[in-house]
């Protein structure tokens, strides 16, 4: 891990949606240490800042791939960044999914909007080891069918099921209507054996983690990705301080036994 971001060449640019790019990045020197699923990088886009992006996807030769969806002038600025465009990186940082805790059981995912870029790595590594999961299954809820990402590649997973739903549906829309929760009942996993892993907006986040554990989950097999303000990613500034933790650095992937009662507070 190294506190100086390392350049990082953009090879191939993606779009995802509207708002939302999906940049390939190869190291142009020495690579960093290897990601974890669930992990983050600061990513700096250089003359306006650096970020926290989480990894979605990591590739052999030491480079990652990051979905980034603009929403502020360094988002805005890694989106518009084309091939050939040099980028700073640092890290990794944070927490995994430590999807192989899950070895024995069904493996349930379940993401909101951009949430499946996180998960995609995830994902992958299911279907690669898929003889030591029982079942896989994905559900993914967005706001419109423009929102959704990485569709064409979703409809290829071979998983046990697959579920989208939209919130406001357009005419070319045939699918599922509706929260994401209302999918749970249709994905086939046994909650003795089951892992959930689940990144979103926190409403939803909160929704979907309290159905699985009303279904029998154990809170402590339902894995979150928190989100808060993080800075400096080494625990130092506080910035993204939630109750005891700090994301940064104690997550941000939790159990939902250690973020339940936090993000049941309104304040926090």
């Amino acid at each position: 891990m190294t506190a100086v971001p390392v350049p990082y060449l953009v090879v191939d640019r993606r779009r995802e949606t509207s708002e939302s790019v999906t940049l390939r990045l190869e190291p142009v020197g020495e690579a960093l240490a290897d990601f974890a699923p669930g992990q983050f990088a600061m990513v700096h886009c250089f003359g306006r800042g650096e970020i926290p992006l989480s990894v979605s996807s990591v590739q052999s030769t030491g480079g990652l791939a990051h979905t980034i969806r603009s929403v502020g002038a360094v988002s805005e600025g890694l989106c518009a960044a084309r091939v050939g465009d040099v980028v700073g990186l640092r890290g990794p940082y944070g927490s995994s999914w430590e999807l192989p805790r899950a070895r024995g059981g069904d493996v349930l995912v379940v993401a909101g909007g951009i949430g499946l870029a996180p998960l995609r790595p995830l994902v992958l590594g299911a279907l690669a080891g898929s003889r030591a999961y029982r079942r896989l299954s994905v559900l993914v809820g967005a706001r419109t069918p423009a929102d959704l990402i990485a569709r064409t590649e979703l409809d290829l997973w071979p998983t046990a099921y697959t579920g989208v739903t939209v919130d406001w549906p357009d005419p070319t829309w045939h699918g599922d209507v509706g929260v994401v929760t209302q999918l749970l009942g249709r994905a086939p996993f046994d909650p003795d054996t089951a892992w959930a892993f689940v990144c979103g907006p926190e409403p939803m986040i909160r929704a979907t983690a309290r159905d699985l554990a009303h279904r029998g989950v154990p809170p402590e097999r339902i894995r979150v990705s928190l989100e808060r303000t993080m800075r400096c990613a080494t625990g130092t500034c506080g910035h993204c301080q939630l109750g005891p933790l700090l994301v940064c650095r104690d997550g941000p992937v939790v159990g939902w036994d250690r973020a339940a009662p936090l993000l049941s507070v309104r304040e926090l």
